[in-house]
């Protein structure tokens, strides 16, 4: 007892530690007063009023929808782009590979939102010609974070790209394989957990993301999750923080139900792969 008692007191700890900001969260959601200050974590007339109030009164479910959607369709495309990026820089020699290899990484060292103006004047004038990728536009907004996603994914599935032995596309193409075909039947396969990984941290950074979606989505039908329910707190004076605490909570639901679905790839995608390939 004495060797391990002292790491599930740690267990217990860290457990804590992480589980209390959301009963906190929890607390103030089930709160039917509205704010964050309650005397015990189950509040006195506790019930699921916010979330009514603000199904009811708010486009909750449009902005879930859109949340779900960008999130969505930015990880695939992203991890997509970044797949095929990785795989020529990884696998073929051309002039000027390691000047896009430093420039992708230079690029990352800056935050995005420093090019949000010259990205809005961009995005104005396609407004004007494709309404549909310009502003106030859920696949504008996709195409932006796909954009801004592609270099930190290509260097990430490069680094594991490089660890697969080249002897195997060799082999593939000796038996009559071309290149895209020894990419998707054995590259692929053996990278299932990177790009699991990859398109978690691209859907957990989107379905987050508020500042470049606060500037290119002002509508109500276009918000997000994080602009719509900013609005909750910003637009009003005295603000429902229960109806905020709420919408948080469901916020969360799509990110655990992504990390569940790509969970088996990412512990048993080297496996399967050497299996398959």
């Amino acid at each position: 007892m004495r060797v391990v008692a002292w790491r599930h007191a740690a267990a217990v700890l860290i457990t804590a530690f992480a589980v209390l900001p959301i009963v906190f969260v929890v607390s103030a959601a089930l709160n039917p007063v509205g704010t964050l200050s309650s005397s015990g974590l189950l509040p006195r007339g506790a019930g699921f009023g916010n979330l009514v109030r603000l199904v009811e009164e708010t486009p909750f479910w449009t902005w879930y929808r859109n949340s779900v959607v960008v999130s969505g369709l930015t990880a695939v495309l992203a991890v997509a782009v970044s797949a095929l990026a990785a795989y020529a820089f990884s696998r073929f020699r051309f002039a000027g590979r390691r000047a896009g290899l430093v420039t992708l990484l230079v690029i990352q060292a800056f935050p995005q939102f420093l090019a949000i103006v010259p990205l809005y004047v961009i995005f104005s004038a396609i407004s004007d010609n494709w309404p549909v990728f310009g502003l106030n536009s859920v696949w504008g907004v996709v195409l932006l974070y796909v954009g801004g996603q592609v270099g930190v994914n290509t260097w990430l599935i490069k680094g594991f790209f490089d660890s697969i032995p080249t002897e195997l596309d060799d082999a593939m193409r000796i038996d009559g394989c071309t290149h895209n075909q020894a990419f998707v039947r054995v590259v692929l396969p053996l990278a299932a957990p990177v790009l699991a990984i990859s398109a978690l941290l691209v859907f957990i950074a989107t379905i987050n993301e508020f500042l470049i979606a606060s500037v290119f989505l002002t509508g109500d039908d276009a918000r997000t999750l994080a602009v719509g329910l900013f609005g909750l707190l910003a637009d009003q004076r005295n603000a429902n923080f229960g109806m905020f605490a709420a919408g948080t909570l469901l916020t969360a639901v799509p990110t655990v139900l992504v990390f569940q679905f790509l969970q088996r790839y990412i512990v048993h995608g080297l496996t399967a792969g050497a299996v398959k390939g």
